[in-house]
């Protein structure tokens, strides 16, 4: 079996190589916890626990390492504190907003099956490693100091020798990229497309002692954050870093994100590290995600189609009900990666559809399966091709009527693909008085919406929801099911 992956970088599915088997090093960027994480959130997080989990199969789970960050200093993160807390010190104010909504992150991946990472770093723990990194490229000549901010040059960048060129992920040129882009207008910097690696605190924002000689105290710009995250974690403990001059050990495996992060910052990160190490590369590959629009729609609030996953996990926001956290991951599956999604709630009832037939499959007088199947292997292999390991799954559905050890196999390939199929187990099924006096209310309730007498209509809902009956409304009329 060969892995092959699509790396955004060469624009072509390559087979993957790890430059260390034993150490496969992975980095995604991770949330920034001021709020609870949306679904479009979850995207990169189920795409990246799949990889995840496929490396710990191919090369053995104590053979990789998977760094997923948190960003714990931001304006966004200094606005909610002030608004939440305006009766604590700004720090801690800080520490309640990040605390908080890092372990909401965590309860709501863990819903969707994620694995936790390997490692993950804050930022606000890795504070020095920026400020070396930062000191390094302004001895390097690509970076500058002007009104206590400072800022890296692409210009000087690719006027160095041995650094990739600017915009070579993106490939784009420094035209298109300043024509596309939304740049701060400074008098300080040298160039438009110059950007920030420090900038200045303003009064009761958090702020350290700055590089480069700057006198006034400060804070990181985004993008040098995760060049200092991944160095910590992939880099130094297999002896690169900023003390080493092999490029060799300076490059790690696969960086992966959402593909809005492709420019500026991804970009970002490239120009810092390689420019910071001597490496020609900051990854081998690159891994981008698609879009995710709701119902047709970009998803914003103005259009009121904004939805966390806390909402989808808990709430009746999204299809007129709360759903479980596998039918959210499997309907993020049924769509490959690279791909935009059109998240919808007939997909999230489809996707329950079929996990309730497939959790009807089980067979206890078979053998459990100890590994997912060749085929799924092979499916996941050709750049995580989901859809065709979910097909997989259907054929195997297929055949556990008359194959139990197909039934065992289900089950196995869909935990390996992180779907607990437990919670979908048959309900017994209901008396048939019971369905006939359920199927007798719903025609009242019929009745009743018909002549516009929604009080009654009302009741009704509610004499059926204590039958254990969940009804909802649609254009074609009304339809029931028990509740799980």
């Amino acid at each position: 079996m060969t892995l092959r992956l699509y790396n955004t970088l060469t624009r072509r599915k390559e087979p993957f190589a790890p430059i260390d088997p034993a150490a496969v090093r992975v980095y995604v960027c991770g949330p920034t916890v001021y709020d609870f994480a949306h679904i479009g959130n979850a995207r990169p997080v189920i795409i990246f626990d799949m990889l995840y989990r496929l490396l710990r199969h191919v090369y053995g789970a104590e053979h990789v390492i998977y760094a997923r960050n948190i960003t714990d200093v931001d304006d966004k993160i200094n606005a909610r504190a002030k608004r939440d807390y305006p009766d604590l010190p700004f720090n801690e104010a800080i520490a309640r907003v990040t605390e908080t909504t890092a372990r909401q992150f965590h309860e709501d991946v863990g819903a969707l099956g994620a694995l936790p990472p390997s490692v993950e770093p804050r930022a606000t723990d890795h504070i020095e490693k920026m400020r070396a990194l930062i000191d390094r490229l302004v001895a390097r000549g690509v970076a500058y100091v002007a009104e206590d901010h400072a800022l890296f040059s692409p210009a000087a960048m690719d006027a160095l020798p041995g650094a990739p060129r600017y915009g070579a992920l993106a490939r784009r040129s420094l035209d298109e990229m300043l024509a596309g882009a939304r740049v701060d207008v400074a008098p300080y910097k040298r160039d438009p497309m110059d950007f920030v690696l420090w900038k200045p605190s303003k009064p009761n924002e958090p702020s350290w002692p700055s590089p480069a000689g700057i006198a006034a105290a400060g804070r990181p710009g985004w993008h040098i954050e995760c060049s200092a995250m991944s160095m910590a974690k992939l880099l130094e403990p297999f002896g690169g870093g900023l003390q080493c001059d092999d490029p060799a050990l300076n490059t790690f495996d696969i960086h992966g994100g959402g593909v809005d992060l492709v420019f500026p910052h991804h970009e970002n990160e490239i120009a810092q590290s390689c420019c910071a190490f001597g490496a020609p590369r900051m990854a081998n590959v690159w891994m981008h995600n698609g879009f995710l629009q709701v119902e047709g729609e970009k998803m914003s609030k103005s259009l009121g189609n904004f939805v966390t996953i806390r909402e989808l996990l808990a709430s009746d926001k999204f299809g007129g009900r709360a759903w479980p956290g596998a039918v959210l991951r499997l309907a993020m599956l049924r769509t490959h990666y690279r791909q935009p999604i059109d998240w919808t709630a007939r997909a999230l009832e489809e996707s329950e559809k079929a996990l309730q037939r497939f959790a009807e499959t089980n067979d206890l007088s078979a053998p459990a399966a100890p590994r997912p199947s060749p085929a799924l292997v092979e499916a996941l292999a050709d750049d995580l091709n989901t859809p065709a390991g979910i097909a997989h799954l259907h054929a195997l559905h297929g055949e556990a009527r008359t194959r139990p050890e197909a039934a065992a196999q289900l089950h196995a390939d869909a935990a390996f693909l992180g779907l607990d199929l437990a919670t979908f187990a048959a309900r017994p099924a209901a008396p048939p008085e019971t369905v006939a006096e359920i199927e007798r209310l719903m025609l009242v309730r019929d009745e009743a919406r018909q002549r516009r007498d929604w009080a009654e209509s009302d009741r009704l809902r509610d004499a059926l929801a204590a039958l254990g009956v969940a009804v909802k409304d649609g254009k074609a009329g009304a339809t029931w099911e028990f509740k799980r």
